[in-house]
């Protein structure tokens, strides 16, 4: 424990001798402090109406400013209906495209299995009405998958 201490207060003076402090490449002059906003209409400062009056001022400034940060906001956010429409569109339609891709695995999945059933009937020809069957089966699957995947796509582009 103490071995440590001694490591960290030499550590210490080490890095306070030799270390360089980053200093900025130009020193930029502030400009002299902005007029600060006075309320000059009442001598009386101790007054309780000049409280109020300050109050009222204070809160008709501040709505003030609040109109012209709202103001710049909508000056700078200016899309029309038909910048948002045709956005909408466009979002449609690559949600429909990106869920149609699904419909290329359905007919990757119909292949694999007319694909198997060709191989099964070329293997044991005695089975081909059983083997037809399951392939039909498997056929109405995979085509199901596809129809889904369809549905949705159609859902993203007119729902």
């Amino acid at each position: 424990m103490a071995s440590s201490r001694v490591f960290a207060s030499r550590l210490a003076s080490t890095m306070a001798s030799t270390s360089k402090v980053a200093r900025p490449a130009a020193r930029f002059q502030l400009p002299a402090a902005a007029p600060k906003r006075t309320f000059t209409g009442l001598r009386a400062q101790g007054s309780p109406l000049a409280q109020t009056v300050k109050r009222q001022q204070a809160s008709t400034l501040l709505k003030a400013n609040a109109r012209q940060v709202f103001a710049a906001q909508d000056a700078r956010r200016q899309y029309s209906s038909d910048v948002a429409n045709a956005m909408v569109e466009v979002s449609k339609n690559l949600g429909m495209g990106n869920a149609a891709i699904g419909l290329g695995g359905a007919g990757i999945g119909i292949g694999l299995v007319f694909g198997a059933l060709l191989l099964s009937v070329s293997r044991n020809p005695s089975l081909r009405g059983q083997l037809f069957t399951y392939a039909i089966l498997g056929f109405a699957f995979v085509e199901a998958m596809g129809l889904f995947d369809l549905m949705v796509a159609m859902m993203c582009k007119y729902v």
